[in-house]
């Protein structure tokens, strides 16, 4: 990769995502580089980046805790003297919910490596994708149905998006590259997901094992807010029951709860090894391509502690396919077409959409 590439992405997150000018301080909070999650040399890229933009940069080294939601009280004290921070760590993706934190402007980093910030899903223009998201977000809310399926059998519908207070609510943490639409809760929603290949975790706790193995695809029945049983191969009906129960347990949930659904709108998003080689990093990175759709599930909040999802889902908003098998005709969402007009790097992301996303072997999610 080219250094005008990496400067590009960089300055992407530091100028455009970040809104930081010379003079102003970021802390950046990384995880250790031996948990093997982020690349050891992106924290350093960025910090040189914003020297010589003439931003104060600091870098410190954040405890990870892999069932922990509450950062040392050290932490939250620096974060709160800091203009913003950046978390390459994935405490910065357990508070996303955390209304507390929002004060303090944190930002959490999608991208694991420099080949990931030096590519269109680092350097396609931030505000852009903001844009798109919101636009997303008023299509959703004003709809009269929507209906999502796919390939595999996966048919579920309800009304348009009940974002919570009258209004659309999401993380409390600014994602770099915005890359996901806001939550939408499942009231009123009903039908099947198809699940292939695994039941894997969704980043608020890390516990084991964070993948369950589906031999075959697996049909799970939903109603509202609550899972209604799974159907399929007896062997992996019992081992996602039993999973469903292992992690509820551990939590002290009711494992049969489903909150929302999202799906990716970033298609310069990309993940180029299996899923299942690391499900950690997998299911912290590859999501916001939108050849994937997931679920919150097990646990009545986002997002849960079991992630399900769909691969290369079809959404139709009043009749109209905004997705189609996998591809987001952005074009289709109102002010969409003079968003890609705005930005042609969008534009060329668009044009040029990445279709790896950690399927195996096969094309599909699976373990093989």
């Amino acid at each position: 990769m080219s250094e005008e590439r990496l400067r590009a992405g960089a300055e992407n997150l530091l100028r455009n995502c970040s809104g930081l000018n010379p003079g102003d301080h970021l802390l950046i909070l990384q995880e250790d580089a031996d948990n093997g999650y982020y690349d050891a040399d992106l924290a350093a890229v960025i910090a040189g980046c914003a020297k010589t933009m003439g931003i104060g940069t600091e870098l410190r080294t954040a405890p990870f805790d892999p069932l922990g939601s509450v950062l040392p009280t050290g932490i939250q004290t620096a974060m709160a003297a800091a203009d913003r921070t950046l978390f390459l760590s994935r405490s910065g993706d357990q508070i996303r919910f955390s209304e507390e934190m929002r004060e303090t402007r944190p930002i959490v980093a999608y991208v694991l490596d420099t080949e990931m910030l030096a590519s269109r899903f680092g350097a396609a223009h931030y505000s852009g994708f903001v844009q798109i998201k919101d636009a997303v977000n008023t299509l959703l809310a004003n709809a009269r149905t929507i209906r999502v399926t796919c390939p595999l059998g996966t048919d579920f519908s309800g009304p348009g998006a009940n974002f919570p207070d009258k209004g659309i609510t999401d993380v409390a943490i600014t994602r770099f590259p915005m890359s996901v639409f806001a939550p939408v809760p499942v009231t009123g929603f009903s039908g099947v997901i198809v699940q292939d290949g695994f039941l894997v975790g969704t980043g608020s706790k890390f516990y084991k094992p964070y993948g369950c193995q589906l031999n075959s695809p697996v049909e799970i029945h939903f109603r509202d807010t609550k899972l209604e049983g799974f159907r399929g191969e007896p062997e992996d009906v019992q081992r996602a029951t039993m999973h469903f129960r292992r992690v509820g347990e551990q939590f002290g949930l009711d494992p049969m709860t489903v909150h929302s659904w999202h799906a990716g709108i970033h298609p310069g998003c990309f993940y180029t090894r299996p899923a299942a080689e690391n499900f950690e990093r997998w299911s912290g990175s590859a999501f916001g391509n939108p050849r994937l759709l997931h679920f919150h599930t097990c646990g009545d909040y986002a997002p849960g502690e079991i992630s399900l999802n769909v691969l290369d889902p079809t959404i139709e908003v009043d009749g109209d396919k905004i997705w189609d098998v996998g591809v987001f005709h952005v074009s289709r969402v109102p002010g969409g077409a003079e968003i890609l007009e705005r930005y042609p790097c969008i534009r060329a992301t668009f044009d040029n959409p990445e279709t790896q996303v950690g399927q195996g072997p096969t094309g599909r999610l699976s373990v093989l």
